[in-house]
């Protein structure tokens, strides 16, 4: 079958298209035909080589979370799975292909009127959202400030603090035409990425959730509310400077929180229990999924030129082509 596989750590020119056998599930596990692969910053930067230190190496597959239909159950597996259509977390990658094993116990049946393209745009970007926003021990009527918010987690997060009764929901992203797209998904203030742009829009948040990090992350502390938090769920930017605690040590008095938030953290059936949620809200119109584009499994490197280029908008789509 096709796989789309790291060849090169580097940019978009290291994946390529490749054969691989058909795997089998094995005990806890299901075999899924994939019919949508969400593309994440998590993808890029294992692309990158900025997270061999973790163990991802060059050959490595790519892909966190995939829609489809079960086609095999594994031993100790729930028979009744197979012929079903859900959404799945594979864990550490190996989603970029034409079929896929997940372990049963990260599957979420999909709502009957739900295309796999919307479940991997709400799934693993709005779980993510969700769980950062109660990390940061965000409640209803407080400021939030998501930066970076125009990818998918950022979508999210927009679109659930608003959800949630935030009191105010700042932006910050490239366009205008982009911010006008975020003020109908929650948003009331939109900043322009050095946080500026909007007289109206709060001095400082009472929560900040920032997909980007770099080395602008530092300037957030001055932008927290006494008693602030900042909880840093991505890194599309590259990591902070070594010394950016020198800038929350420069606030003592204001008694700020930082965090960084990763999925990983959150148990299995926590995190089950809160996509199946957001696909039940996304069925009810409660929330909105935002696709920017569905395209076949082999342009999967376009797809990653597109993501590096800031062309984005909510999600990119990975779908095999007998799908």
């Amino acid at each position: 079958m096709k796989a789309v596989a790291i060849q090169k750590f580097g940019g978009p020119e290291g994946l390529a298209v490749i054969d691989v056998p058909h795997p089998s599930p094995a005990a806890g596990q299901v075999l899924i035909a994939t019919e949508a692969i969400g593309v994440g910053g998590v993808d890029a930067m294992i692309l990158s080589g900025a997270l061999a230190g973790y163990g991802y190496q060059e050959g490595h597959i790519p892909g966190g979370e995939i829609a489809g239909t079960v086609t095999a159950a594994g031993d100790g597996v729930d028979p009744s799975w197979v012929g079903r259509r859900v959404w799945a977390f594979t864990g550490e990658g190996g989603g970029y292909v034409e079929q896929a094993v997940a372990p049963a116990s990260a599957l979420v049946p999909l709502p009957a009127d739900m295309s796999a393209a919307d479940a991997v745009t709400l799934g693993s970007s709005g779980m993510v959202a969700h769980f950062a926003l109660r990390h940061a021990r965000f409640v209803p009527g407080e400021s939030v400030l998501v930066r970076g918010a125009a990818g998918g987690i950022g979508v999210m997060a927009v679109q659930l603090a608003a959800r949630d009764g935030a009191g105010a929901v700042a932006v910050t992203t490239s366009s205008a035409e982009r911010g006008e797209r975020l003020r109908k998904l929650g948003a009331t203030h939109v900043l322009d990425r050095s946080g500026e742009g909007d007289d109206s829009a709060p001095a400082a948040y009472d929560v900040i959730i920032d997909i980007v990090a770099g080395a602008g992350m530092p300037s957030l502390f001055a932008k927290l509310n006494p008693n602030g938090r900042l909880v840093v769920v991505g890194a599309v930017a590259g990591f902070p400077p070594v010394d950016f605690g020198m800038e929350l040590f420069a606030a003592f008095r204001k008694s700020l929180s930082f965090a960084v938030f990763s999925a990983d953290s959150v148990p299995h059936d926590d995190r089950r229990a809160a996509t199946a949620g957001l696909l039940a809200a996304a069925g009810h119109d409660v929330l909105e999924s935002v696709v920017h584009e569905v395209l076949p499994l082999e342009q999967a490197a376009t797809a990653h030129r597109k993501m590096a280029a800031g062309e984005v908008f909510g999600r990119l789509v990975l779908t095999p082509s007998g799908s």
